[in-house]
């Protein structure tokens, strides 16, 4: 596989329970001294197509590469570093090499090599499992919906948060801007661990059971939503995600935020030629909302 350079990578998984952890490899640094890389690079790791045809055994979600390019990165496809068919965060294919890149961003991070993660929905649970060892979910009636966040007082002191516009933040609160797929959600205050590792900035309920929706960690610059930001501005399939001004800006702010985190890491391709060959610009997405969750889909 080409070397990879300054990148983050999402695991997305079948169907609407998504994986998608976002972090940074530690390959080649620039020498530069630069404050800020404007040409960031983030790998998208591909999932194993349920039913393989040829040509077709792995795949991308395109709303995922069109998040990332929309707030001014380029994407690169990783494919699965081990076989592996489940979705299981405790013992698959996708956890051994989730566990891997995340132990690694702990490690760069300490020897202060920024190096940011992101979780989203099915990637949110598998960082709380990664962060404390334990299973620590409980059954929510929270597939297909949308929701408003109930912001807590950490949220006016977050990174994450510090750039959205005032009124953005009122909608947020106040309109169900977040489209919800799980099935599985992190109950409040369940585990120490997890309590001392991350900042909840917001909650949500399904009528019965209060559970985390939005963390960022205190010491790095790791994060994880249960909902899905990407949707509201590139999933057209389901109607119950949000499509209104409010919720395709909430798309693009937390683009820019998680796209400008990975600004502050300076690795690249040992190459151009290296780079080129392995951008997601040399395949083509396939149009499958017609019979998938999914508008668009890179196959592989």
């Amino acid at each position: 596989m080409a070397t990879l350079g300054r990148a983050a990578v999402c695991f997305t998984f079948r169907n609407m329970f998504l994986l998608c952890i976002c972090f940074s490899f530690s390959f080649l640094p620039f020498t530069l001294s630069a404050q800020r890389n404007d040409r960031p690079i983030i790998g998208v790791l591909a999932q194993e197509v349920f039913q393989p045809k040829p040509n077709q055994t792995s795949y991308i979600a395109a709303s995922y590469v069109k998040f990332l390019e929309a707030a001014g990165a380029r994407v690169v496809p990783v494919m699965i570093l081990y076989p592996g068919g489940g979705v299981s965060i405790i013992s698959s294919g996708y956890e051994r090499a989730a566990k891997i890149f995340y132990e690694l961003a702990i490690e760069a991070n300490k020897r202060g090599d920024y190096f940011p993660v992101w979780g989203t929905c099915l990637g949110f649970e598998q960082l709380t499992y990664l962060t404390s060892g334990k299973v620590t979910l409980s059954h929510t009636n929270t597939s297909g919906v949308a929701l408003p966040l109930n912001f807590t007082n950490e949220t006016k002191d977050s990174r994450m948060f510090k750039g959205f516009p005032a009124e953005l933040m009122k909608d947020l609160a106040s309109e169900p801007l977040t489209e919800n797929s799980h099935q599985w959600s992190l109950t409040y205050n369940t585990s120490e661990e997890l309590q001392k590792f991350y900042k909840v900035l917001s909650t949500n309920t399904d009528g019965q059971t209060e559970f985390v929706s939005t963390v960022e960690a205190y010491d790095y610059p790791i994060y994880g939503t249960q909902w899905h930001p990407e949707k509201n501005a590139f999933e057209w399939t389901r109607p119950y995600i949000p499509h209104s001004p409010s919720a395709v800006k909430t798309t693009f702010y937390m683009a820019e935020f998680f796209v400008n985190e990975a600004r502050k890491n300076f690795h690249r391709f040992e190459s151009e030629e290296g780079e080129s060959k392995a951008l997601i610009y040399n395949y083509s997405p396939v149009y499958t909302g017609h019979n998938s969750s999914f508008q668009q889909i890179y196959f592989f």
